[in-house]
């Protein structure tokens, strides 16, 4: 019997203005299904965002309606939406990461 592997709707997303949260970004990728996690890392020195973040839907339609709409637009700047191809890096996060 072969080992069920779990599988993982994540995006990365870039481009992102300092001025949006993680908070704006759960919501903002939420009319498209689920999101199950957001990381929005963050730079200690700065205070700032990095400008990246990656975004986890709990299904594949989420993940599929996300990536059907183009542009993304949010605070008058458009955001650049992939699938994630890495590991997502929830794993291992730090006390300057926004994680929810």
């Amino acid at each position: 019997m072969a080992a069920t592997s779990k599988k993982v709707f994540e995006l990365f997303v870039s481009k992102i203005p300092w001025t949006v949260a993680g908070k704006e970004m759960r919501a903002y990728f939420a009319q498209f299904g689920a999101v199950k996690k957001c990381l929005l890392p963050f730079d200690k020195e700065t205070g700032f965002h990095r400008g990246f973040c990656w975004i986890g839907f709990s299904t594949e339609e989420g993940l599929n309606n996300a990536l059907q709409k183009d542009p993304h637009m949010l605070e008058g700047a458009q955001l650049q939406v992939q699938r994630n191809r890495r590991p997502f890096p929830g794993q291992k996060f730090n006390k300057e990461s926004e994680y929810d």
